[in-house]
């Protein structure tokens, strides 16, 4: 099996590309800009939702389904969402097609079947969610209303990286209801730490929770509290986003309520949402130059299991060890597979194994079988140790959650070194092009500092720590004074 990547260090866009494609993750679709999600991607996939949806019904949330489309005077109805997705929005005209008279075999879009309204495909569901709330809402019981939806959205996007970046992506977005400013901020807070524990427990990602400024923040929202996280080439992803919605969607779809003291007033909102883009996440904080590193929570194999044997006889007598052993992983939720194909070399095995990221692969051979002991390989150091028979549950046991706790501290470790304060412009350029990561430094609070920064150097303001405290100092670009340090970064 040919799994030569690109070295990080030469080219990390093409490393990445290659080794979504070659670890079977994704591919390039027939659509332009849209991906197929192989079976292993849609697993860890899987496991990431599971997760998520797990959390999310521990917070008190449901899941619903809303329509993919949003008739386009909905879609209007808040016109600052509605501006800030517009550019991004594919738009049903017409339900029918026919045959082409003039090209005999070919369809063509029936002239006589245009739609009385166009429909927007959702870039995101606040404005069908909320017409409906409409119907939902009277008074105060009727709230809070806790929606989540798992589906996928479409953004017209041009220039397209598989998982980071794609026109049709999968993710989850929650649609909260509630009677106060407060409870609905409280609600768009309390999503950002239920993302920020998944990334670093389960994904085992570290990341810094945050405000956006105005400029970054979520169209139509008010507040936009954010996780971001550090890639290895030093620039910063946005793993996760929650709003508060303030009263803008209520008022745009006219949903009020009765309060218990009677009077009428409109509905607080949040929105929240990840995405796929979590996988992109996944594969570059951890992976490396002989592919990828999962951490052993979110692996679709945690263990795999390759015999050495020549003929039927070892392999038979290899199976009868290995099954009780299998039993007893698969008892404790650790997932195992036994690759006893005949098809391939062991060398092969390991060395797909080791591109596919499974955490922990174990040899057994003749040598093995008579001396009761197992080769147990590591895949973040790729170390290995011999086992005896006796302990190796415990110890495969025990290495998984080693192995989550080691790649977590790996990260935390490349963050803390890659944090960087700056208090000179001139420094700040230095470290975005000799370093990257992330760097802090005094902001003005202005939208054309941001923003003149932002020309000048292609980084943004990731976030205003929500950790952070308010200290006198010295805008670094404009030299204005400034009251906090915001977190700068180049970012995907």
């Amino acid at each position: 099996m040919s799994k030569s990547l690109t070295k990080r260090s030469e080219d990390y866009s093409k490393w990445y590309n290659e080794l979504v494609v070659k670890a079977d993750l994704a591919e390039n679709s027939g659509v332009r800009g849209c991906m197929v999600i192989k079976p292993y991607g849609y697993a860890i996939w899987e496991k990431m939702q599971a997760q998520l949806d797990k959390m999310f019904k521990e917070t008190g949330h449901e899941n619903a389904y809303f329509p993919l489309f949003v008739p386009k005077s909905l879609f209007e109805a808040e016109e600052k969402n509605a501006e800030g997705f517009a550019k991004e929005c594919a738009v049903v005209t017409h339900y029918r097609l026919k045959n082409d008279p003039d090209n005999k075999g070919k369809l063509m879009v029936d002239p006589e079947a245009k739609l009385e309204e166009e429909l927007v495909v959702r870039p995101t569901s606040e404005a069908i969610i909320w017409s409906t709330y409409k119907n939902w809402i009277q008074s105060y019981r009727d709230l809070p209303i806790l929606i989540n939806q798992w589906a996928n959205v479409v953004r017209w996007e041009m220039r397209t990286r598989l998982f980071l970046r794609t026109a049709e992506f999968l993710w989850q977005e929650g649609h909260t209801a509630h009677a106060t400013r407060e409870e609905a901020i409280a609600e768009a807070v309390q999503m950002m730490d239920v993302y920020a524990e998944f990334a670093e427990n389960f994904m085992a990602v570290p990341v810094i929770k945050g405000v956006k400024t105005e400029s970054e923040r979520f169209a139509g929202a008010e507040d936009t509290y954010c996780i971001e996280a550090l890639m290895q080439d030093g620039k910063a992803l946005q793993a996760g986003t929650s709003h508060f919605l303030g009263q803008n969607f209520a008022k745009a779809f006219d949903v009020k309520f009765t309060s218990n003291e009677g009077k009428q007033d409109y509905v607080w909102a949040t929105s929240w949402g990840v995405s796929t883009r979590l996988m992109g996440a996944l594969i570059m904080t951890h992976s490396d130059d002989n592919g990828l590193v999962l951490p052993p929570k979110l692996a679709p194999i945690q263990v795999v299991i390759v015999p050495i044997y020549k003929g039927d006889d070892q392999l038979e007598a290899i199976r009868s060890r290995i099954n009780p052993l299998m039993k007893e992983l698969r008892d404790k939720g650790i997932s195992v597979k036994f690759d006893d194909r005949d098809t391939h070399k062991p060398g092969f095995k390991f060395n797909e194994y080791e591109l596919k990221g499974v955490p922990v692969r174990i040899a057994i051979g003749q040598r093995d079988m008579e001396n009761n002991t197992f080769e147990i390989a590591r895949r973040d150091t790729l170390s290995k140790e011999t086992v005896s028979g006796e302990v190796v549950v415990s110890y495969i046991s025990n290495l998984l959650e080693d192995i989550q706790n080691t790649i977590f501290q790996k990260a935390l470790d490349y963050r803390a070194t890659h944090i960087t304060e700056v208090t000179s412009f001139d420094e700040f350029v230095e470290v975005l092009e000799s370093k990257g990561g992330f760097i802090s430094a005094h902001w003005d609070g202005t939208a054309e500092t941001e923003e003149k920064i932002k020309e000048l150097t292609k980084a943004t303001i990731r976030c205003i720590p929500i950790d952070g405290v308010e200290e006198e100092g010295i805008c670094v670009f404009s030299g204005n004074p400034s009251n906090r340090k915001v977190l700068f970064a180049k970012a995907y």
